[in-house]
């Protein structure tokens, strides 16, 4: 497994500015075609495809939403919580993976977590469903042990793959190549779970890709 390394941190400003380049990256997508199915809708010759873009309007308003309220947790501070019930979080897992190719199992022995936790389970899953381009299964799995959460993630299927910008996110290390958009969530990732006092891995094997995290309870 490869653990997290120290490395001199980035800036808050570039890190916040990436964070903001994901988020807008993921919710463009639906946006837009929210906006051209109301297009058909308006347009008088597009009559007979009424009933497709209502379909498009109808998916991607869903998706939008599925999306902002994971982001709400996994990026944002989601109120005053500070404590989470498992049962939410994988709703909010669940909401995104209904947008992937992969499929998620969710096992988490435990009826609450607290907020450094609950963004490492969110954040771990979806870059194990990302990890899954052609599909497969993210399984996560969380249990107590003594006074530290103890997280897998496990992510297997065909090319199952890890880009090198999100192993050097989760190891704490600037960007070099890649895509910002990848790296900064493993990033920030890294950084809420050392700041929790946590440890967070990778591990990269044939058609099949884990992370593991302990964070203090």
């Amino acid at each position: 497994m490869t653990e997290t390394a120290t490395a001199a941190p980035v800036r808050p400003a570039e890190i916040a500015a990436y964070l903001a380049a994901r988020m807008c990256h993921d919710f463009i997508s639906p946006a837009s075609a929210i906006s051209s199915g109301l297009d058909l809708l308006d347009d008088p010759s597009a009559h007979d495809m009424r009933d497709e873009a209502m379909g498009l309007i109808t998916s991607s308003a869903r998706k939008l939403a599925d999306l902002l309220s994971f982001c709400r947790v996994a990026f944002g501070a989601s109120a005053s919580a500070e404590t989470f019930d498992v049962r939410d979080l994988d709703k909010l897992a669940s909401g995104v993976f209904e947008h992937m190719r992969a499929t998620l199992e969710w096992a988490v022995d435990t009826p609450a977590v607290n907020k450094p936790a609950a963004r490492a389970l969110l954040n771990l899953a979806q870059m194990a469903g990302a990890a899954l381009p052609t599909g497969g299964v993210a399984k996560v799995r969380a249990v107590q042990e003594g006074s530290s959460l103890a997280i897998a993630v496990e992510a297997t299927g065909p090319r199952a793959r890890l880009r090198p910008e999100v192993l050097a996110g989760l190891q704490g290390q600037p960007l070099g190549e890649g895509l910002h958009g990848h790296w900064v969530q493993a990033y920030y990732t890294h950084l809420f779970v050392t700041d929790a006092g946590g440890r967070v891995f990778a591990d990269v094997q044939e058609e099949r890709v884990i992370f593991a995290a302990t964070i203090p309870a």
